[in-house]
């Protein structure tokens, strides 16, 4: 019998992803997502890159009722939890959007699982976690304190697994911290899509490379940095989806976190660069203000994770880059929706 996995969030950027590292490696795949952020198009792109049939229910996470309905209707054995608001410049702006939705949609979920007997959690969480940190690389056992409230929702959900462990020796949760999730699917045919204006890095640069957009702002070059712009763990999506796999197949008793990145950085103009070598187009910007919530560097110490769970990110900011572009490329308007 296949093990059958919930992945909330499935249809958004890490989660698809995820999903078809899930399919290809044999497990049945339920998706929930509320298509706030995504495409429902996205599903038959999974079922055609793994090659095997995955189940979608369109609901929201704060919707307890259908989300029974969900655990009712099928085996779910563990949980790999995507959902969720992600932009830090728009937490700043609306913070209570940000902590209802994230904290009431993740303490549903943990009320459902407890209900149906299902102990196993993959959480996506993230670097921010760590707030401005105080050393470089970060360790896992780095102090945590979050500079905007997106990071704080991270973090709230952290302590509330946290608390839900010590709670009952049933449950094994697994908190992956990532730091920038990056690159695309090899094949072009999957990649990060984002509703709108993008709020990160890459798909802004790609949208200004096929001519989308005019141009980049960077947001401040007097950050203490080799080039005064913010330096950041930029990590292939593909390795990430691999991470949650690990974590599920190495989840332990109790509470524990991991790190996944490179553990080596690259800056706003290094991106830039490479882009432009990589796709032959000029990259235009302007430099801006900071933006609140910001940090100079951000890098992982991902030692725990190679060592536990055997996991480590091959792949450089090059690939990264190139896998981007060949999505952009291919899908100029994305998904289309």
């Amino acid at each position: 019998m296949k093990r059958t996995i919930l992945v909330t969030g499935g249809t958004g950027y890490i989660g698809s992803h995820t999903c078809v590292a899930l399919a290809e490696h044999g497990y049945d795949v339920v998706i929930v997502d509320n298509l706030s952020n995504s495409s429902s198009k996205v599903v038959d792109v999974i079922k055609q890159l793994s090659g095997q049939n995955i189940t979608f229910h369109e609901l929201d996470l704060t919707d307890t009722e259908a989300l029974g309905e969900v655990f009712d209707a099928h085996p779910i054995e563990a949980v790999v939890h995507f959902a969720g608001l992600k932009a830090v410049g728009e937490s700043v702006e609306k913070p209570l959007w940000y902590y209802q939705t994230n904290l009431v949609s993740t303490m549903n979920l943990l009320e459902q699982m407890e209900k149906h007997g299902v102990w196993d959690l993959v959480f996506s969480s993230s670097a921010t976690v760590y707030g401005d940190p105080e050393q470089l690389p970060i360790p896992e056992t780095a102090s945590t304190g979050a500079t905007n409230p997106y990071g704080q929702t991270k973090l709230m959900i952290e302590n509330i697994c946290k608390d839900v462990a010590a709670s009952n020796p049933n449950w094994r949760l697994a908190m992956l911290r990532y730091f920038n999730p990056i690159g695309a699917h090899a094949s072009g045919d999957l990649g990060e899509d984002p509703t709108g204006i993008p709020n990160n890095l890459v798909p802004f640069v790609m949208q200004v490379a096929v001519g989308r957009r005019e141009k980049l702002n960077v947001f401040g070059d007097d950050w203490d940095t080799p080039d005064g712009t913010g330096v950041r763990d930029y990590i292939h999506v593909v390795d990430l989806a691999a991470g949650h796999l690990a974590a599920l197949e190495n989840l332990k008793e109790g509470w524990d976190a991991y790190n996944l990145g490179t553990g080596t950085g690259a800056s706003v103009l290094e991106v830039v660069k490479t882009t432009e070598l990589v796709t032959g187009k000029p990259v235009n910007y302007s430099i801006a203000p900071r933006r609140s919530g910001d940090i100079a560097t951000s890098l992982a110490d991902p030692t725990k994770a190679n060592n536990e769970l055997d996991w480590r990110a091959d792949r450089n900011i090059r690939t990264m880059i190139v896998d981007a572009w060949n999505w952009q490329s291919k899908n100029p308007e994305g998904f289309g929706d």
